[in-house]
């Protein structure tokens, strides 16, 4: 996701490569992350903290306390830190970078990927409305964001965050329906993934709702 995040913000101009720097303990993990950015790269979250005052957090939510405890105190009021980690609520986050930083919560998905991301975010107690509209620029490289209270991020987290999942279960289900009717798999899957694709596009195009799109498609009587 760091990798997805990152690309799109370079690719939108929002940011060149050679402003980047990332920092990740394992050699192998940021040697691939700056092959794919061409941006600098370190060991250290402390030589991060010197250069950059934008702070994006891409790692796994137990490991919040062990990335920031060696450097929490070079954290302050001039860093804006913008974390993904699932689950870990505001208050924890400004508690672990010094209680001095910006922070932001988002809940990015999967498709962000692909430049089609459906993003939530939440602005801390410090955050300010220019913050909050960087946020939206940079997640808007990576598909649509929006911003929520923090009360709404679990709403956020299981509808997009997790809604994925079920759209490619639909999809299978089609192409399984399909291959069973006779259909070779690749073009079964083909045409389900497109059909869920522009079905969509309909909802977000026509602005009619679902269930009217839907009765559209059906036939009185079958």
């Amino acid at each position: 996701m760091a990798t997805a995040l990152a690309r799109g913000f370079v690719n939108a101009g929002l940011v060149s490569p050679d402003k980047l720097i990332a920092s990740d303990l394992v050699l192998a993990g940021r040697d691939a992350f700056g092959q794919a950015l061409g941006c600098e790269t370190t060991g250290s979250n402390a030589d991060v903290l010197a250069k950059a005052k934008v702070i994006v957090l891409a790692f796994k939510p137990h490991q919040l306390d062990e990335a920031t405890a060696s450097v929490r105190d070079q954290f302050d009021e001039s860093h804006l830190v913008i974390s993904i980690l699932a689950g870990v609520r505001l208050a924890k986050l400004a508690e672990a970078c010094g209680g001095q930083a910006r922070v932001v919560r988002v809940m990015p998905n999967t498709p962000a990927l692909v430049g089609e991301g459906a993003c939530g975010y939440a602005l801390g107690q410090a955050a300010t409305a220019d913050d909050g509209a960087l946020v939206n620029r940079l997640l808007s490289a990576v598909g649509v964001a929006y911003e929520v209270n923090e009360t709404l991020i679990d709403a956020v987290t299981g509808l997009s965050g997790s809604g994925p999942a079920y759209g490619y279960t639909i999809i299978e289900a089609l192409s399984d329906g399909g291959v069973a009717a006779g259909l070779p798999r690749d073009i079964a899957t083909k045409l389900a993934a497109q059909t869920m694709l522009g079905a969509a596009r309909m909802v977000l195009e026509t602005g009619q709702h679902p269930g009217e799109l839907k009765d559209m498609v059906c036939s009185p009587g079958g």
